[in-house]
């Protein structure tokens, strides 16, 4: 089994793409993930793309798994390095085209020298249903959680995929690595969530710290981006053209009518991994 990997801001991805050939219903297993981006027993990844395209589609297709083996309905940086995983393999060219996620319809756009990826990411929404947030239906602003007696604010946004973005809080991984897995496990979210710690610069810059779920502390996250960016925004802290600092590098984010978000970022290109099948042959320890 042959995969590309890419990263994203230091967000790396293993990338299996169907060429000429329709998508298969089942790909890899939980176990097989879990094994495949192990760091220590394999290739080693915060995530695999697999994608591909029917001759009776549109648009091409992408699931997205977790290092946990868990699904994630979408990722921004996930998408921008599936865009360029295609246009490496020359299966599109400069032009816009389609991806469909669990998490919606996309469309993408690679730059000439592939470097950079634009992709228009869907609406941003703040209403608990759709997060989804347990509770009465409302827009999830400013509100308080308590773990373990500490109080803390928080906003919630889906673009797809389930964000909690953390408010007033010192902004260092220390403390992203204690609250983050606290909160993408707390039953205010039936979903879990991920988890943006979010610092406000000035009027079109941002920093965020983030707790991914499913996969943990993470230098970048285009989604986290998107979110924690609407957020800024629709709390009037920043304008509509924002800038996400995260540890792995900054995205570019643009927000338009109904909170429609266009983000932009770099993609690098890794190389080619082959995976041998005796790593599914070992057992990991617990």
């Amino acid at each position: 089994m042959e995969f590309l990997k890419y990263h994203a801001l230091g967000n790396d991805y293993l990338v299996l793409i169907y060429e000429n050939q329709d998508f298969p219903e089942a790909v890899l297993t939980e176990e097989q993930v879990r094994k495949i981006c192990h760091r220590n027993f394999g290739l080693g990844s915060d995530g695999i793309l697999v994608g591909g395209k029917s001759n009776s589609e549109k648009y091409f297709t992408l699931r997205i798994y977790n290092p946990d083996g868990s699904m994630a309905e979408k990722s921004g940086n996930g998408l921008r390095i599936f865009a360029r995983s295609l246009w490496d393999r020359k299966m599109v060219a400069e032009s816009q085209f389609q991806i469909m996620t669990s998490g919606g319809l996309v469309s993408a756009q690679v730059d000439s020298s592939g470097n950079s990826v634009t992709v228009e990411m869907g609406r941003v929404s703040f209403q608990s249903d759709l997060i989804p947030v347990s509770g009465k239906s409302r827009e999830v602003l400013n509100e308080t959680l308590e773990i373990n007696g500490e109080k803390i604010t928080i906003c919630a946004a889906t673009i797809g995929n389930p964000h909690c973005v953390v408010l007033h809080r010192k902004i260092y991984s220390e403390e992203t690595r204690r609250l983050g897995p606290q909160l993408e496990t707390h039953p205010n979210f039936p979903n879990r969530t991920n988890v943006q710690f979010l610092e406000v610069l000035n009027r079109n810059t941002i920093r965020i710290e983030i707790w991914e779920r499913g996969a943990g502390y993470t230098l970048a996250s285009g989604s986290s981006s998107c979110a924690a960016a609407a957020v800024a925004h629709r709390l009037g802290l920043c304008d509509d053209e924002i800038k996400v600092l995260m540890p792995g590098g900054k995205i570019e984010i643009t927000i338009s009518e109904n909170y429609n978000i266009t983000m932009r970022g770099a993609v690098t290109r890794i190389g080619k991994m082959t995976l041998d099948s005796a790593c599914f042959d070992f057992e990991i320890p617990a």
